[in-house]
């Protein structure tokens, strides 16, 4: 997609609140409090935690990070993109930068827990590769989330 750039930035910025309030009003929609495992923003910009934004002609459209774990896997978290920009392969986009960033950093693997109601999530998940696995780090069974893992 023209004009759209991906780069590591600060999750503090105002447009980038945002949208982190946008996707956490949307994950409140769809799944109760104790089934969203949510990262704020002071715990986005902390040394452990890539986070990267889609930009589309300098404008915030989408976002999305890994988390480091000292087991030596990475955590994608906070995966979103703007309801205006979606099919434009932005979601695609950064999780392939998200993917680079794990070989860069020489990841075992990348890791991710997700809803059941988010359909389009799974399937670009499945698509790139990412196969489903049981609960790991400080997740227990849920019977809203999907855990899923590849190795990069």
């Amino acid at each position: 997609m023209p004009n759209v750039t991906i780069a590591q930035e600060s999750p503090r910025q105002d447009e980038v609140v945002r949208l982190i309030k946008e996707l956490d009003a949307y994950l409140g929609d769809l799944y109760p409090a104790e089934s969203n495992h949510l990262l704020d923003i002071d715990t986005l910009a902390a040394p452990d935690i890539r986070f990267f934004v889609a930009r589309r002609s300098g404008t915030v459209v989408g976002c999305g990070a890994v988390r480091v774990d000292a087991e030596g896997y990475g955590e994608v978290k906070r995966m979103y993109v703007h309801p205006t920009a979606r099919g434009g392969q932005i979601g695609r986009r950064l999780l392939e930068h998200i993917e680079d960033q794990a070989r860069a950093e020489k990841l075992s693997a990348l890791r991710l827990e997700t809803g059941i109601h988010q359909a389009e999530a799974l399937g670009l998940y499945r698509k790139l590769g990412f196969r489903e696995r049981g609960p790991f780090g400080p997740y227990g069974s849920d019977p809203l989330s999907v855990f899923m893992e590849k190795v990069p």
